[in-house]
């Protein structure tokens, strides 16, 4: 097996031909405060995902529910981005990344200056009228102990989330499918991939002949399909590095 250096040099020389995808998971935003949900300490220990986490949890329970998604709010609204989300803005910055398809909700991949971001699971911080389908965004989570209420005609509100057995939304699906087929290498980052569809995408990079680049904290079930996996270090500390590596080779 090669030693780390030399699959993180092979990782950037890949990296500096371009038309890279990123793909993201949880782990990319665990060094900005916000755990993974499925962890030790994570929101689902403390909060049944079947009992707040699901349109009919919301339908049945909408206070209950929403002492959940308030907490969810506190979490993004105090998180910042790390080194791991401003390495993958450089690289789209650089021309080399395409994009990033992101199963986070926490808008941190935006805040760090990325432009073109998939959404595979919405964003926490919009908000949107089960009644009128008005749409706003919040910065904080908004006040009181009661599932808030449109402004304009009362109705019930919902973060433009994906909850536990919604569909993925079609425009998203695609658009991550066509980046999974059209990229040269994919970047796997902070995602075991094990939950489909995401899970899908990096095997749909593979199939039309694209490279895999895993960085995660510890090997998963995805490190044996991928041609390089950077495993032992956080993805602030490894995608930075990467970085420096890339701008240091010639132009391809």
């Amino acid at each position: 097996m090669e030693r780390c250096s030399d699959e993180l040099e092979r990782a950037a020389r890949w990296v500096r031909e371009g038309g890279v995808a990123a793909l993201t998971g949880a782990g990319i935003s665990v060094d900005s405060g916000i755990p993974d949900f499925r962890s030790r300490g994570g929101l689902w220990e403390r909060f049944e995902p079947e009992e707040y986490a699901t349109v009919e949890a919301l339908d049945r329970d909408p206070d209950k529910v929403w002492r959940m998604l308030r907490e969810m709010g506190r979490l993004v609204a105090e998180a910042r981005p790390n080194p791991g989300h401003a390495a993958l803005a450089r690289l789209e910055a650089l021309g080399l990344l395409d994009a990033v398809i992101t199963q986070n909700v926490d808008d941190l991949h935006q805040a760090a200056g990325s432009r073109r971001v998939v959404e595979f699971h919405g964003n926490a911080r919009a908000l949107r009228c089960l009644n009128c389908d008005a749409r706003s965004r919040q910065d904080r989570p908004p006040p009181g102990d009661r599932a808030p209420r449109c402004p304009a005609c009362g109705g019930l509100l919902r973060p433009q989330v994906v909850f536990f057995g919604e569909p993925i939304p079609p425009s998203a699906l695609a658009e991550a499918a066509k980046l999974a087929r059209g990229c040269r290498t994919m970047l796997v980052v902070g995602t075991s991939a094990t939950v489909a569809p995401a899970s899908l995408l990096p095997f749909m990079a593979k199939e039309s002949g694209a490279r895999l680049v895993e960085v995660n904290l510890e090997p998963t079930s995805l490190s044996w399909a991928a041609d390089v996996s950077l495993a032992g270090r956080s993805a602030s500390l490894t995608l930075p590095e990467l970085v420096r590596l890339v701008e240091a080779l010639p132009a391809s």
